[in-house]
């Protein structure tokens, strides 16, 4: 069994310490991360500029990979380059700070790092650490945070998806860990609405210029059944099985085009 690591907080993160800690009792395992922080680009890849992979040593003395570019670049590298055969498993995390609801989807490069290991055909898990403090979540190396709930869940999943698979029809996991859970439950739940309601902060420059910042007011809750509600109401882990055909049912398209 082998099984590679990456994330998108970068390969410095200790989220990424603590994910190898959570499943190196389940197989080899290669670390191949972006070399800086990376949250937010989604499931972006670089195509107009060389990648540069540098090894480098984490805490624990063992050999990670250092990838200059996006979560999605790593993975490929990983993949293609780095292991010596085709991983059994890929875990993107643990990230520091939640990813919920359908808007995460598609900016979250924890998520998007999961997706290109699905592409491949390869099982996947995107793992991430509720946090209350905000200032934390976008900062790039280590972070002193109690790993040790969110490293027991995610043994838990990785050791279900290495012993059955992933069914039919599911092409990677997204699993949330509360920062201070009410159980050891893990939920079974559908995509909220939104994580955030977007802000956009309009500021001068010295010129008189005007620059925005785009921001978000996190939402407090959603309907029961969803990820945002399962982590924000309930403290409980929550997993979401994902596919990555994304096209609705054609049938509901009939007499559109006549």
């Amino acid at each position: 069994m082998r099984i590679l690591i990456t994330n998108d907080d970068g390969v410095n993160s200790s989220g990424i310490m603590a994910a190898k800690k959570a499943v190196e009792d389940l197989g080899m395992i290669d670390v191949v991360a972006p070399a800086t922080q990376q949250s937010g680009i989604g499931h972006a890849l670089t195509l107009f500029e060389p990648i540069r992979v540098t090894s480098t040593n984490l805490p624990d003395s063992s050999e990670a990979f250092s990838v200059s570019g996006t979560p999605t670049d790593a993975v490929i590298i990983g993949i293609y380059e780095v292991t010596e055969k085709k991983p059994d498993l890929v875990i993107s995390g643990i990230n520091i700070g939640e990813n919920l609801g359908k808007s995460e989807l598609t900016t979250s490069g924890t998520i998007g790092a999961a997706m290109e290991a699905a592409v491949h055909g390869i099982p996947s898990i995107a793992v991430s650490l509720q946090v209350t403090r905000g200032d934390i979540k976008f900062h790039d190396g280590h972070v002193e945070l109690d790993y040790r709930h969110a490293s027991k869940i995610l043994n838990r999943v990785a050791k279900k998806v290495i012993e059955k698979g992933l069914p039919s029809g599911v092409d990677l996991l997204n699993l949330n860990i509360p920062s201070h859970p009410s159980s050891d439950k893990i939920k079974l739940t559908r995509l909220g609405d939104r994580m955030y309601k977007i802000h956009i902060e309009k500021r001068l420059d010295p010129r008189g210029r005007p620059y925005y910042w785009i921001d978000g007011d996190p939402i407090l809750n959603d309907e029961y059944g969803t990820d945002v509600h399962a982590i924000k109401e309930e403290r409980c882990a929550c997993l979401t099985p994902i596919s990555l055909d994304c096209t609705a049912k054609l049938d509901i398209m009939d007499g559109w085009l006549d």
